[in-house]
């Protein structure tokens, strides 16, 4: 089959960083797993950080990706609700081989029918940052996923990246009064677009900003570009109580006392790879989370974030999409599709 993989952790711009390989196709599923054609996959943040320059080098070419849509050709003996011909789409398990290649094993309990309503290049686009967003919100945080925003206010900070764009839909749909940031004119049009009632820009201080939004606190916030950067304002503009969700790791050490212990803020990280990595009891959650997702789409109560389509997969593509990806200009998500 073909694949896009690496067996040397370099700098983007390295025509070796990724490379076209030709590999065996992988062994007929067995248990849980099912075995995809992989028809389109998507960029994340985590792709550019695992392949981000080290010392370490691979014995055999190391497959990443962790967004693809693809077809079911084959399903392992303890596989349910699952048979070949589906579509389905899924983020998959950052302990395994990746989807960018023509054939890949997945666990069926993290994966979910597509939309009938997208194609393959607009569903892959959801999996893992829908992923993320619901399970920070409505499973990390202490929040409703119908109605547990009514009557509170919540900020994103990088509302108009792959995260935010889910994170905004699915807080205005659970009632949230949703403060979105962006400093472009197209992110903030972007938010806007999703839903979000009102944005501010994250290059200036934000207490200012939201005071003369009439917002004195926040009741939660989501922090989903840069820990450190925004962790001392935050504290200061979280209500008593409130919550503060994070997917970045922190560069340097954070100050967990006063504000955040005095005023009683609830902390929740969310790694959206921690139920496959480690097989929680509840890994069947995720195809859950997806199968909800995708109803939502095809209601019509949720919108893709899909903006840009590279083809085909290959190496230089996949190299263009991770340069793209790490400028931090990118708006939704971006896509490639076809072999």
């Amino acid at each position: 089959m073909k694949a896009v993989a690496l067996t040397r952790y370099l700098a983007i711009d390295d025509p070796q960083s990724l490379v076209d390989v030709e590999l065996p196709d992988p062994a007929a599923p067995t248990g849980f797993d099912l075995l995809v054609r992989v028809e389109a996959v998507s960029v994340n943040p985590v792709d550019t950080k695992v392949r981000s320059p080290k010392p370490q080098v691979e014995a055999q070419p190391k497959v990443l990706g962790y967004d693809a849509a693809g077809v079911v050709e084959a399903v392992g003996d303890q596989v349910t609700g699952f048979k070949p011909g589906d579509r389905v789409y899924y983020a998959g398990d950052i302990t395994r081989p990746g989807s960018n290649a023509q054939l890949q094993l997945v666990d069926s309990r993290i994966v979910a029918i597509a939309p009938k309503t997208l194609d393959a290049a607009q569903a892959a686009a959801l999996p893992l940052t829908a992923l993320t967003a619901w399970e920070l919100l409505f499973q990390r945080m202490p929040f409703d996923s119908e109605h547990g925003g009514k009557g509170r206010s919540l900020l994103i900070i990088a509302g108009a990246g792959g995260v935010g764009s889910i994170a905004i839909q699915l807080a205005r749909r659970a009632g949230f009064t949703v403060i979105a940031t962006a400093s472009r004119e197209d992110t903030i049009a972007w938010c806007r677009e999703l839903g979000a009632q009102h944005v501010i820009d994250h290059r200036k201080p934000l207490h200012p900003q939201l005071k003369a939004l009439g917002f004195e606190t926040v009741d939660a916030a989501l922090n989903l570009y840069d820990t450190n950067r925004y962790w001392e304002e935050l504290g200061e503009i979280l209500a008593p109580q409130g919550h503060v969700g994070l997917i970045v790791e922190p560069k340097e050490p954070v100050r967990l006392g006063d504000p955040y212990k005095f005023k009683c803020i609830g902390i929740h990280w969310e790694m959206m790879f921690g139920r496959p990595r480690y097989q929680t009891p509840d890994m069947d959650e995720q195809g859950r989370i997806l199968a909800r997702v995708a109803e939502l789409i095809d209601a019509g109560n949720l919108r893709g974030t899909h903006r840009d389509t590279l083809s085909p997969i290959n190496a230089e593509n996949l190299r263009e999409a991770h340069r793209r990806l790490e400028s931090g200009t990118t708006i939704g998500k971006l896509v490639l599709a076809g072999w």
